[in-house]
C-alpha cells in the first residue's frame, strides 16, 4: 500500500492527474490496445477531472484510445438529469477532451432488466481486457463506488440500495432535499474494483479521516470497503493533510519516508505485469544477448507477477456469465413433535440407569425382605 499525503486537496488532485498522465503515456494505447480506466463521481475527483482538461488542452496527453468505465449510477432518474452521472461525466470531463462516446462506459440505471444490465457491463469490462486503472473516490463511511458497509468482499456489478447516510450525504446534490435522492443504485462491486491492475483513491477532507484510518491502521472489514485495498498488489491512496487527523503520527510520519526514499531512489510505484504495459516492444536493454530456452519458464516470466488481486485466490469469485436466478426456497418437510421423540423401547435400551418401574419394584422387594426377616 502507498500512502501520498500532500498539503491541501488542489496538491493531491494534481499528483493524482500526473499520476495517470504518466500511466498513460507510458501505456502509448493503440486503437487495437486501449488504456482502460475507471471512473467515480463525486466531489473527489472534481479537481482531478479539471486538471485532466487542462492538460489535454495544453497537448500534454490525449484520450483517443482510452477506454472508460464508471463505477456507479442511480436508479429511476434519466439520463440527462442534472444529477444524473452520465451528465456528471459529460459535463465535468468527457466533453471536455477528445474520448470517443463509443469508449465511453456507464451503468444504465433505466434499463428494462437491472441484473443483466449488471451482467452485461462486467462482460463489456472483460472484453476490454480489464481495468489498467480505476480512479476512485470514499465516502465518509468507508465506502467505495456504492458498496455500501457490510457489501461483500467478492461482490460484482449489482444493484445496491443505499444506506441513509450516504442518501444524506448525497442530498446536497439535490437541493438539500431528501424525498429527490434515488434509494437505489448500479454499482460495481468490490472485486470489481479489486482486479483493476491498480487502484488509486483521491481522499480529501476530515470528514473522511475516520475511513482512512481504518484502512491504513487496521485489518480487512466489509465494515469499511475501502480497507479492501490491503488485498490489492497495487493499491494507492492520496490524501491531503486533513484527511490524516486520524492517523497516528508514525503512521503519517513512516509513509512519507517511504515516499522520500522512492523517490530518492527515482520511482514513484511499481508497474504492474508486462501483461498490460501497452503495444511497446521491450527495450534493447531487456532483450537477452543468448537464445532464450523456451522450456525455461524463469526467463520467460515477468519481473513483476500477475497482478491478480489476493481475493481471486482466496474467494475464488468469478464474475457471473448469464443473468442471476433468484435463489429458491426449499421445499418445506412436514415436521411434527411426535417425530422427534424416541420410541419407548429405544429409549429404555439408552438409559444408563434402571428405568422407575423397576426401581420401585425393586424397593418393594427389599421391604418385603426386611420384612420378613424382622
Amino acid at each position: 500500500m502507498r500512502l501520498i499525503i500532500r498539503d491541501d486537496s488542489e496538491q493531491a488532485s494534481t499528483y493524482v492527474a500526473n499520476y495517470i498522465v504518466d500511466r498513460i503515456r507510458h501505456f502509448n494505447p493503440s486503437p487495437q490496445h486501449p488504456f482502460v480506466l475507471g471512473l467515480p463521481t463525486g466531489s473527489s475527483p472534481l479537481a482531478v477531472y479539471r486538471i485532466l482538461v487542462e492538460k489535454y488542452k495544453a497537448g500534454q496527453i490525449s484520450f483517443e484510445n482510452v477506454v472508460t468505465f464508471n463505477m456507479d449510477e442511480y436508479i429511476g432518474i434519466p439520463r440527462d438529469h442534472p444529477e444524473s452521472y452520465h451528465t456528471f461525466m459529460w459535463k465535468n470531463f468527457f466533453s471536455h477532451v477528445n474520448i470517443h462516446p463509443n469508449n465511453v462506459n456507464i451503468l444504465d440505471g433505466n434499463a428494462p432488466n437491472l441484473e443483466a444490465e449488471c451482467v452485461d457491463y462486467e462482460a463489456r469490462i472483460k472484453r476490454a481486457g480489464g481495468i489498467d486503472l480505476f480512479l476512485a473516490g470514499i465516502g465518509e463511511d468507508g465506502h467505495v463506488a456504492f458498496n455500501e458497509p457490510g457489501s461483500s468482499l467478492a461482490s460484482r456489478t449489482r444493484v445496491k440500495t443505499l444506506a441513509y447516510d450516504t442518501i444524506v450525504a448525497n442530498s446536497r446534490f439535490f437541493g438539500g432535499d431528501l424525498t429527490k435522492v434515488p434509494r437505489m443504485a448500479l454499482t460495481v462491486g468490490v472485486q470489481t474494483v479489486l482486479e483493476a491492475r491498480e487502484v488509486v483513491v483521491v481522499i480529501l477532507g476530515s470528514r473522511k479521516a475516520l475511513a482512512l484510518q481504518r484502512c491504513i491502521e487496521q485489518g480487512v472489514n466489509h465494515m469499511w470497503t475501502l480497507s479492501s485495498l490491503q488485498l490489492h498488489p497495487h493499491p494507492m491512496i492520496v490524501c491531503d493533510e486533513d484527511a490524516t487527523l486520524e492517523l497516528q503520527v508514525k503512521t503519517v510520519k513512516y509513509f512519507k519516508s517511504i515516499e522520500k526514499v522512492a523517490r530518492e531512489q527515482g520511482f514513484e510505484q511499481i508497474l504492474p505485469s508486462k501483461v498490460r504495459t501497452g503495444p511497446n516492444p521491450a527495450p534493447p536493454s531487456l532483450v537477452p544477448a543468448t537464445p532464450v530456452d523456451d522450456d525455461d519458464d524463469s526467463l520467460r516470466s515477468p519481473t513483476i507477477l500477475s497482478p491478480q488481486p489476493m481475493t481471486s485466490r482466496l474467494l475464488r469469485a468469478s464474475p457471473a456469465t448469464e443473468n442471476p436466478v433468484r435463489s429458491v426456497s426449499p421445499d418445506l418437510v412436514p415436521d411434527r413433535m411426535a417425530d422427534r421423540v424416541v420410541s419407548a423401547e429405544r429409549s429404555f435400551a439408552r438409559r444408563l440407569t434402571p428405568n422407575p418401574e423397576q426401581q420401585q419394584q425393586q424397593q418393594a422387594l427389599r421391604l418385603q425382605t426386611n420384612a420378613v426377616g424382622a
